[in-house]
């Protein structure tokens, strides 16, 4: 089955437009091509440990060990210590089939819990590939079908009016989660996100069933986000629009959450190139090839990503390094079109994060937030409130907020992270959200139609902003796309951060693949136009 890109939102036409030059942004998108390309040579001829666990995924293998080990992750590991993970997993199940097991399941737990040596693969790729194929076929139907169950759910419902208003539940406890998910979409939030445990990225493994703790979120799990997806479904009827779920495609195991995530329904992943590198330390390399995996499945399932460029204004100033933003946005766009993710998934993301004290922030926030819009047309951008800049006032706290929500309708963004006013203080609770949520239906419903009666003045300070952000990021591709991507993140090219090729957490998972490696899934996620 195969899936036409659709429109989900964009930017009206009718919208008036800053007078920046098209041909800066065309060159900037090329650059950011030219980039990617520089590095997809490496993520070709490399696998992951974590891409072979989504494989195993993927063919239906399931389980854990009396440890709550993943077999998975045993599975690979054995592969690992054989020496032969250069294969890929699927070889290895593939033989164990063709001598004997009946499916990858079976096959899996051989590996997994043999003793001796693995025996040396004997059979053609042709033949390994033979044996896999109905599993093959199985695995992407899966995601087809969960696919095509929200799409019909989404058109029958229907969904509220952009800026849709995403909210973040963590209890720590998915069931209490589930519960406050319920009480959001009540109040009018579109979008539930369950925010993970903390750290969570940083483990080469995914916990295993239900969890009730956690510590600053909710463990990302199969189970976890089947409950509240049950949740959601049951309640968007009864609200009658349709609810969407989010989770965290990011850290040492991106891929294996991306399949999670589309197999189990939900309508959007926080998925980026360069996020768990600069943030979380993980190694550029495995990011990079986790990163084009991940996109290949969310791709397929239609899910929108979210992208992570509202982070580098947490550690960079926001005035000044607000062209990395763009520049990122860029690349980010780059990656996601070689991974075959279409425009309309492409949920980029910024923030209203310039320090408030500055004479003129607001409009410095307008300028960006036009510019950001006004580049990426048909993508479902994403507005993230101010967090930096934030105090213990509580009713300050709020109105910058409200500030935020003008932003937002004024200059037509397409998924907004509403802000809390006790952002400083701690976990919001569901009053807060409450408030947050009702503050915004007020901005938005006022403001509806605020953005077709903006015209921006040609000399004035917006545009003068605006271009001067967008040049300083076409000059940073320009030393990008010199140096190469691997040394400007060593350099600390976006958020400040410095990033070494070979630092960082799982470089030992990156692998360079065979001559023979097999990997049945990708090739068909790779033929989906």
């Amino acid at each position: 089955m195969r899936f036409a890109p659709r429109a989900l939102i964009g930017y009206s036409p009718g919208v008036h437009p800053l007078p920046i030059d098209d041909a800066i942004v065309a060159e900037c998108r090329a650059r950011a091509g030219r980039v990617a390309d520089g590095v997809h040579q490496f993520i070709d001829e490399h696998t992951t440990v974590s891409i072979e666990r989504t494989v195993l995924r993927a063919y239906g293998v399931d389980g854990a060990d009396e440890s709550g080990v993943p077999l998975v992750n045993r599975c690979v590991e054995r592969i690992v210590a054989a020496k032969m993970i250069g294969r890929g997993a699927a070889s290895l199940i593939a033989a164990q089939m063709l001598s004997g097991a009946k499916d990858p399941q079976e096959a899996a737990e051989r590996i997994a819990f043999g003793s001796g040596d693995l025996p040396a693969i004997t059979h053609s790729s042709a033949q390994l590939a033979a044996a896999l194929a109905p599993f093959t076929k199985a695995a992407i139907v899966r995601i087809d079908e969960a696919r095509r169950t929200r799409e019909q759910s989404r058109a029958r419902l229907g969904t509220g009016p952009t800026p849709w208003k995403y909210l973040i539940v963590a209890t720590g406890n998915i069931y209490d989660d589930a519960e406050q998910a319920r009480a959001a979409a009540q109040a009018g939030a579109d979008i539930i996100a369950v925010i993970r445990s903390t750290a969570q990225s940083l483990i080469d493994y995914v916990p295993y069933g239900a969890t009730t703790e956690g510590f600053g979120g909710t463990w990302a799990t199969q189970e976890n986000f089947k409950i509240v997806r049950a949740a959601l479904d049951e309640e968007q009827e009864k609200l009658g629009r349709y609810l969407m779920q989010v989770n965290y495609s990011s850290g040492l195991c991106m891929p294996e959450i991306a399949y999670l995530g589309a197999v189990e329904r939900l309508d959007m992943l926080l998925n980026d190139a360069m996020y768990g590198i600069l943030f979380r330390d993980i190694n550029p390399r495995r990011t990079l090839c986790d990163q084009y995996f991940s996109r290949r499945i969310i791709a397929r399932a239609g899910i929108i990503i979210n992208t992570g460029e509202d982070n580098y204004l947490t550690t960079a100033d926001a005035v000044d390094s607000a062209h990395t933003v763009i520049a990122s946005q860029f690349i980010n766009e780059a990656f996601a079109r070689m991974a075959g993710l279409p425009d309309q998934q492409m949920g980029l993301g910024h923030a209203f994060e310039i320090d408030k004290g500055i004479e003129d922030s607001f409009l410095m926030e307008m300028a960006q937030a036009q510019l950001v819009r006004q580049i990426f047309p048909k993508h479902p951008i994403k507005w993230m409130p101010s967090t930096k800049h934030k105090s213990g006032d509580i009713f300050w706290s709020h109105r910058v907020d409200g500030l935020f929500d003008l932003v937002g309708v004024a200059t037509e963004q397409s998924i907004e992270l509403l802000g809390m006013m006790t952002e400083s203080i701690h976990t919001p609770l569901l009053q807060d959200r409450f408030v947050a949520l009702k503050g915004a239906d007020y901005v938005f419903n006022a403001a509806r139609h605020f953005s077709e009666e903006l015209l921006w003045n040609p000399q004035g300070r917006v545009v003068a902003r605006a271009k001067q952000v967008l040049s300083e990021a076409h000059a940073l591709l320009g030393d990008v796309e010199k140096e190469g991507m691997w040394s400007a993140i060593a350099r600390g090219a976006f958020a400040d951060v410095k990033r070494p090729e070979l630092g960082g957490r799982g470089l030992a998972g990156v692998i360079e693949k065979s001559a023979d490696y097999l990997n049945p899934i990708l090739d068909a996620l790779e033929e989906t136009p």
